[in-house]
């Protein structure tokens, strides 16, 4: 599995922009890629080969582990399967578009990232792709980043998932830490001594935290239904398939390891009821198509969420049921909203008429979906709602609450199913064009197969429902999927939820009055909340950014000698003072003299009209500093110092020796603030020196680096081992300024400057 990401890794960062830009035909091919990728899932779990590990950092205890069970099937499934659809559909969606080979790019980026999360057996691991699909899905969302509304939904879905994304790696870290391993099989071993520990608590609301983000729940819902500024197959394959899901897929995960904390499950549940509720009313007054179809996918979220906080084996399993059923026919209907746009230029449903002359596929397509969404049998997703009716009859005290939410979406999507497929396919539209293969071939492949499923359940539950749902519980063996479970409670909670549906869509306007209400008060809530925060952040910034940034470089450096010694001096008194030793009779006469004439030469740089007299001055503070480092056994200090000083005297002098003399340009005022600035600097290096220098210890480091050089690092000379082995970074980062001052000094000399002193 690793070397699958990072053959992907490398084609879709060095191969693919180039080769499209070049042959933009050949873009259906890349459909190949998800198609390999998910024929070696297959083949891996076939040989038995579930788990694939290989140390990255053996000494912090973390692995490159990738596992193949029930649930990372199912998953792995769905983001190879519908990922060989949008591919075929996107290169088709974006003919003739010249940033072909940047959106296959990203694409590809995304694909091994979510591919990547529902396989690592490791939580660092699992975090890394988590924030990869974050970052992969604010190239796609902003890709049209000419209109403003892309780069704002881009940058909301960033802030959104990105914040929910360090709470979730504070969690993993606590979790990791009770449990002494990173590795995720191992967290879910020792659940019941981890739940015992007093970081279990915290650590679980953070990881909860963190899936709610990504998942839209409320009330961080808003980002999804922003999200739609993506192109239809971004929104088909992140926003219905596979990105949203990945809290979901979080949360089943660790269901063994929270199972057993009754808050859990009650926040769970009713988070989910809300998120159910809030999702499929708000998509009933959208007029956007792929905006309703967006509100209620953050439903279908919501009922996920609701089923895996019941967290009874039969609720689970019928939550997999769920979630495959909707990836079938919500990824379907985006793309039908995506063809409808390319067909008719509109994305208003109610402008939406005439497919069923112009666009017969389509329309069978739409029916199909539509009726999977409604619930309708023989499809799948009304297998998967007698499913998930019947385990939330049976689930005790979240039943009353559970179905209250089901039947808001019942409602809901009866109606949603109806405007989307149902009356578009009356009246004519002149404009309408009949899309080419590649754009309605991949939506009713996935609405086949919802059919496919209904027809057959035991297909779906024997290769992937049941595995899934094996792998986070057990199950009874009484649970199948079936087309006709007889005439019990969930099949008449369907049937008055269908009629209920039938009776609004009749009066769709009384419906849709009281949908407007709560879309309006919906504007004050989380959305309003995210954007007031964001402007309040903006505001604050640019505030401080005018009292900082005044472009004065005597500002800066008094800002951060303020700073540096104010928490200096903080940290010195709030740790209950230091203790200096004043014994002076260590100080030897020489070395008295050496500090005098230094001291001396520094005062006469301040004092001194003249530039040249002010350089020399300060070229005696140098040396003075280089005979320190002399006198106290650093001669290679030293000949360091001695070299820079004589080089830097040399240069200031030749650039110093036309200037005139000094003037006075500050007030008294300023330099006496300077003055003490400088003091207070000054006197905290002083008093942190003779701190450390009171200090007595036993020499540890320094007998460690004499014992270890030359067995660890191969070298004999101490200071240079420690510079590029033990101090690597710090030698690293010296480079790297070193480089980057290079490249500053490159571009100044091929700087040219025309008349008027003009670039």
């Amino acid at each position: 599995m690793m070397w699958i990401l990072f053959s992907i890794l490398l084609v879709c960062t060095a191969a693919v922009p180039a080769w499209l830009g070049r042959f933009p035909r050949l873009a259906p091919a890349l459909a190949l890629l998800p198609l390999g990728a998910g024929g070696y899932v297959i083949y891996a779990a076939s040989k038995g080969l579930a788990k694939e590990s290989v140390p990255w950092s053996a000494s912090l205890g973390i692995h490159l582990t990738f596992t193949l069970d029930g649930l990372a099937m199912l998953f792995a499934g769905l983001i190879c399967g519908i990922g060989v659809l949008i591919f075929l559909y996107s290169a088709a969606y974006l003919e003739g578009d010249p940033r072909l080979g940047r959106f296959f790019s990203y694409l590809l980026l995304f694909f091994l990232s979510m591919l990547g999360l529902v396989t690592a057996d490791n939580a660092v691991l699992l975090f890394i792709f988590w924030e990869l699909t974050s970052l992969s899905s604010f190239l796609l969302i902003g890709f049209d980043h000419e209109r403003a509304s892309a780069r704002e939904a881009a940058l909301q879905t960033l802030l959104v998932t990105g914040l929910g994304g360090l709470a979730l790696l504070a969690g993993l870290v606590m979790l990791a830490s009770a449990a002494g391993s990173f590795e995720i099989s191992q967290l879910l071993a020792r659940g019941a001594e981890l739940r015992e520990h007093p970081l279990f608590v915290p650590a679980l609301l953070l990881v909860l935290l963190g899936a709610m983000t990504k998942s839209a729940q409320f009330p961080f819902h808003f980002w999804l239904p922003s999200a739609m500024e993506a192109p239809s197959p971004v929104s088909a394959y992140l926003h219905s398939a596979t990105m949203v899901k990945a809290g979901v897929y979080l949360l089943a995960r660790l269901a063994p390891l929270a199972g057993g904390w009754a808050p859990w499950a009650a926040l769970l549940a009713a988070t989910g009821a809300v998120t159910m509720a809030v999702g499929f009313l708000a998509a009933l007054p959208q007029r956007d198509g792929k905006r309703m179809l967006a509100y209620s996918t953050v439903g279908s979220l919501g009922l996920l969420t609701m089923l895996i906080g019941v967290g009874r084996p039969a609720a689970l399993y019928a939550a997999m049921a769920v979630l495959l059923a909707h990836a079938f026919y919500k990824a379907s209907l985006f793309l039908y909203a995506g063809l409808m746009d390319h067909a008719t230029g509109s994305r208003d449903v109610y402008e939406w008429r005439g497919v069923w002359k112009t666009m017969p596929a389509a329309g069978v397509t739409a029916l199909l979906a539509g009726a999977s969404l409604a619930g309708l049998p023989p499809l799948f997703g009304y297998v998967a709602k007698e499913q998930m009716l019947a385990a939330l009859w049976e689930s005790g005290w979240a039943a009353p609450m559970g179905l209250a939410a089901a039947g808001v979406a019942g409602l809901s999507s009866v109606v949603i199913a109806a405007l989307l497929a149902l009356r578009p396919l009356r009246g004519e539209a002149p404009d309408a064009h009949a899309p080419p293969l590649l754009l309605w071939l991949p939506p009713a492949v996935l609405a086949a197969a919802g059919l496919l499923c209904g027809l057959a359940p035991g297909l779906a539950d024997s290769w992937l429902v049941l595995p899934a749902a094996g792998a986070i519980a057990t199950v009874p063996a009484d649970l199948h999927l079936s087309l006709w479970h007889g005439f019990n409670a969930p099949l008449a909670f369907s049937l008055l939820f269908l009629a209920v549906g039938a009776a609004a869509y009749w009066r769709l306007d009384t419906l849709l009055r009281t949908a407007r209400v709560i879309r309006r008060g919906l504007r004050y809530g989380p959305a309003a909340f995210y954007q007031s925060t964001l402007d309040g952040t903006l505001a604050f910034a640019g505030l401080l950014t005018r009292l900082v940034q005044s472009g004065k470089l005597r500002n800066y450096m008094l800002i951060m000698l303020l700073t540096v010694t104010g928490l200096g001096y903080h940290a010195l008194v709030s740790r209950g003072g230091v203790g200096v030793s004043w014994d002076w009779t260590d100080l030897r006469f020489h070395e008295g003299v050496l500090a005098a004439a230094t001291a001396v030469a520094a005062i006469a740089a301040l004092r001194f009209e003249s530039r040249l007299a002010a350089v020399a001055s300060l070229g005696v503070v140098g040396l003075g500093v280089a005979l320190v480092f002399l006198l106290f056994g650093a001669p290679d200090l030293a000949m360091t110092q001695v070299a820079v000083e004589v080089l830097t005297v040399i240069l200031l002098v030749l650039v110093l020796y036309h200037l005139p003399r000094f003037a006075t340009l500050s007030r008294f005022g300023d330099r006496l603030r300077d003055l003490m600035v400088a003091l207070a600097a000054g006197s905290l290096l002083t008093v942190s020196i003779l701190a450390v220098s009171a200090v007595t210890h036993e020499g540890a480091l320094s007998r460690y680096y004499s014992e270890t050089s030359l067995p660890q690092a191969h070298g004999r000379n101490i200071v240079n081992v420690i510079l590029v082995d033990f101090r690597a970074l710090d030698t690293l980062g010296e480079i790297t300024v070193l480089a980057i001052a290079a490249l500053g000094v490159y571009g100044l000399l091929k700087l040219r400057l025309g008349k008027g002193g003009a670039p």
